[in-house]
């Protein structure tokens, strides 16, 4: 397993960057995305984990889980 952390310019880059990852990468990403319309739409049926960043404790339980996954299923 390994973590690919991109520096995106817009919210459409990370659905440009699901079409180039493999396919068993477990995307995370910013809840704002999921408010953003089509865009929030197209995250949450490409199977993107969403955080909330003002929650801390939230956010890095959620990782936390992320990262279990990753390890017990061999995915990025």
């Amino acid at each position: 397993p390994y973590v690919v952390v991109s520096n995106h310019q817009s919210s459409l880059d990370l659905l440009g960057m699901m079409e180039v990852l493999p396919d068993r990468c477990v995307p995370i990403a910013k809840r704002e995305l999921l408010y953003m319309g089509a865009v929030g739409v197209a995250c949450w049926l490409g199977g993107i984990i969403f955080i909330d960043r003002k929650r801390t404790n939230d956010a890095i339980s959620v990782m936390a889980e992320a990262a279990h996954t990753m390890l017990s299923q061999d995915v990025s």
